[in-house]
């Protein structure tokens, strides 16, 4: 793995498994925050609860059905009877009568007969109150209101059972409300009754009055209609029937004449037909006429045809002049006018009866229409008649039934029957409902925790510190190098510093070797020399744990130079016990050689060059070739190469020492660096583009829960002989 330039202030995406975990132990770590909390909402319960009055409460049991008792015959029909009987109507049914019972009639007659307006104890007022202001809290209460807001309706479960139940400080009181209250709900129940079927009786009252009214009118009306239509002795039925047989009969002889002029039209048609064919000459035609054989023209043709002979016998032997024979033509023709008048005659004979056949059925036609008429006229009187027979016989029957129905209700308004009863009475109970001290407890309890919980989660999203591998990791996006646990009762500077060395079988020891070994994989092709140690602000061990590093690598062996390069606040001479005379100041400026500035310290393969005389300008300085010279020449004496520079936040010293060493390393001290100051250092070092190697966690209280886990191995063996028995925590 080898270190990296990255922008290190993004941290890392998303929630790992190990994220949520150490906000689980964060979390468990705050466990007593919790117990706490939870056990002070349990108190604040307790003590509530304790304060609270203690209510009984009392229950009376009615059976309520659906119909009251019949007493009456069957077929008198109470106001309020309902005969359904379904799942879905008996829901509705006793809803509504659990509404009744919570209502404020109910509730007033209960206030009313036991006075509860003037009753102190009831509405909850003060004893040793002023009687002016109880009287004033008398008036301004709401007893009703208040005996409501008390009754409870619980309707049994499949049955028609219904408790009434009442609460009250006082148990009889209790007992005795909710009894009133079922008396009381079983009076309205039969008050309402009782009005409803007085409003019934007044409304049929009326109605029946104007319905004898409405039957005396029709009745009226239908004699009226009689007397204009003269239907007084003879029925409707009667005249219809009587103009029903008219109009037959006169069908009937309409038919007949109708069958006659039939006839004779075709009689005349055809002695027209004969007479036209014969012409004026011939007389043949009269023949066929029809009444030709009657004896009068009878002896008239037998003349005519013996005229007619005589005539052709003289006209054989007289000439048509002669005398003869002219007298013989004039009686031809006298005896043929006299045939011709007879036919004509019974020609005439024909048409007079024609025309008197057609006038007769002209007359039953008129006759016809006029009985017609005289029909419809009827025919019309009869539905008027039966509508104003029906009217009158509606208005009959309603004024009988609604008769009858009045004579039920009067009848039914004399009985006090009830659909309820009460089925066990209220008994005082000497056990309170409520405050139910358990239960409260245990919500409290439950409560408390999960308050807790959040109080609990609360600080821990509060806490912006870095504490934990995962703070550096996946917040700051750095390589983890390994932890520094706390020196515990170490007091003394030099032997905190030197804690590594004189004690090398400790934890911090361990720590320190890990750290360095972590450091040397980083890049195994291509070893670190120069390695700048620094940190996001001050006091945060950054100075010790360069020299703690330092003598770890010499223990493997490397010569390794120690390089005080915080020419603000220096403090490797003086852990080491050195003169700061001549030192890396100095070297820049031309002053000294380099073997005589580097000075051996107890450690083996351990030097340290100090940082000479305090220069105004340190980041200039730092800044120059002379100090890049002297990098490169202790780098060609020494293995390792560990700068000491100052906080990255507090100065730019540390940024301009990046980009002439290999890497950087940041300390960053446990529970005390903040992230957003730690994010700001690394964003200075993003900027020059600096070679980041990773963090160091130090000042680690492997004591802490939070650490118990996960650093468990660091103090497994427990402490070591060679261990002293003094120190403080680094800086």
């Amino acid at each position: 793995m080898e270190g990296t330039v990255l922008d290190p202030a993004g941290g890392a995406p998303g929630a790992t498994p190990a994220s949520v975990m150490h906000r689980v132990r964060g979390v468990w770590r705050r466990k007593w925050v919790m117990l706490g909390v939870a056990l002070a909402i349990t108190a604040l319960t307790a003590a509530w609860t304790l304060r609270q009055p203690r209510i009984y409460a009392a229950s009376t049991s009615l059976i309520i059905d659906v119909t009251a008792p019949r007493i009456l015959d069957g077929e008198v029909k109470e106001v309020m009877g309902e005969e359904r009987s379904n799942y879905w109507f008996n829901k509705e049914y006793y809803a509504t009568q659990s509404e009744i019972i919570t209502s404020r009639a109910v509730a007033s007659r209960v206030v009313d007969r036991l006075g509860l307006s003037k009753d102190a104890a009831f509405l909850g007022l003060p004893a040793n109150q002023d009687p002016a202001a109880r009287a004033k809290a008398l008036e301004d209460a709401d007893a009703v209101g208040l005996l409501r807001s008390r009754i409870q309706v619980v309707p049994g479960k499949d049955s028609r059972v219904m408790n009434i139940g009442v609460e009250d400080v006082d148990p009889v009181r209790a007992a005795l409300l909710s009894n009133e209250v079922a008396a009381a709900y079983m009076a309205e129940n039969l008050a309402l009754k009782l009005r409803t079927t007085e409003e019934a009786r007044t409304w049929l009252e009326g109605r029946l009055d104007e319905l004898g009214r409405q039957s005396k009118a029709g009745e009226m009306a239908v004699y009226d209609l009689k007397k204009d239509a003269d239907m007084l002795s003879t029925s409707l039925e009667s005249r219809l029937s009587i103009v029903s047989e008219r109009i037959n009969s006169y069908n009937l002889k309409l038919t007949e004449v109708r069958t006659r002029i039939a006839a004779q039209q075709a009689r005349v048609d055809a002695i027209h037909r004969l007479r036209k064919d014969a012409g004026n000459t011939d007389e043949t035609w009269a023949e066929a006429v029809p009444g030709a054989k009657d004896g009068p023209i009878q002896d008239l043709k037998l003349r005519y045809g013996e005229q007619k002979a005589a005539c052709a016998e003289l006209s054989e032997r007289y000439l048509p002049e002669h005398p003869k024979l002219l007298e013989c033509n004039r009686k031809l023709e006298v005896v043929r006018d006299d045939l011709l008048k007879s036919l004509t005659n019974v020609v005439r004979s024909a048409e007079t009866q024609l025309a008197e056949a057609q006038g007769e059925e002209r007359n039953l036609n008129k006759l016809l229409d006029e009985t017609k008429a005289e029909a419809f006229l009827v025919n019309k009187k009869a539905i008027e008649y039966g509508r104003l027979q029906r009217e009158s016989d509606n208005n009959q029957r309603l004024y009988e039934l609604v008769l009858k129905r009045l004579k039920d209700i009067e009848l039914s308004g004399l009985l006090r029957t009830s659909n309820v009863r009460v089925l066990d009475a209220a008994q005082p109970v000497m056990v309170p409902v409520r405050p139910h001290v358990r239960r409260n407890l245990l919500v409290g309890w439950v409560m408390g925790l999960l308050l807790g919980l959040g109080v609990a989660l609360f600080l821990e999203m509060l806490e912006n510190s870095v504490t934990s591998q995962s703070d550096v990791e996946e917040v700051l996006g750095l390589a983890f190098l390994g932890v520094v646990p706390r020196m515990e009762a170490v007091r003394e500077p030099r032997e905190r510093d030197l804690y590594v060395h004189r004690a090398p079988r400790s934890a911090v020891a361990e720590c320190c070797r890990a750290v360095r070994t972590n450091l040397l994989f980083m890049s195994p092709d291509h070893p670190c020399k120069t390695l700048v140690v620094t940190s996001s602000g001050p006091q945060e061990g950054k100075s010790t744990t360069c020299i703690n590093l330092g003598v770890a690598m010499a223990q493997s062996g490397n010569r390794v130079l120690l390089l005080d390069t915080d020419m603000r606040r220096p403090r490797l001479h003086r852990a080491f016990g050195v003169p700061n005379d001549l030192g890396i100041s100095s070297l820049v400026v031309g002053e000294g050689s380099l073997d005589k500035a580097v000075k051996s310290t107890e450690v083996p393969n351990l030097f340290v060059l100090p940082c000479g005389p305090l220069p105004p300008n340190p980041a200039e300085l730092l800044h120059t070739r002379a100090f890049a010279e002297l990098l490169r020449t202790a780098a060609e004496k020494f293995d390792r190469i560990i700068l000491d520079s100052p906080p990255l936040n507090a100065v730019v010293d540390a940024a301009v020492l990046a980009t002439q060493a290999d890497g950087v390393v940041m300390v960053l001290k446990a529970g005390r660096t903040d992230r957003g100051a730690a994010k700001r250092a690394l964003r200075s070092l993003a900027d020059v583009q600096a070679r980041m190697f990773g963090a160091i966690l130090n000042d680690v209280d492997l004591r802490q829960p939070r650490y118990g886990d996960t650093y468990l191995g660091y103090q497994g063996y427990g402490p070591t002989q060679d261990e002293p028995k003094g120190g403080v925590a680094p800086s």
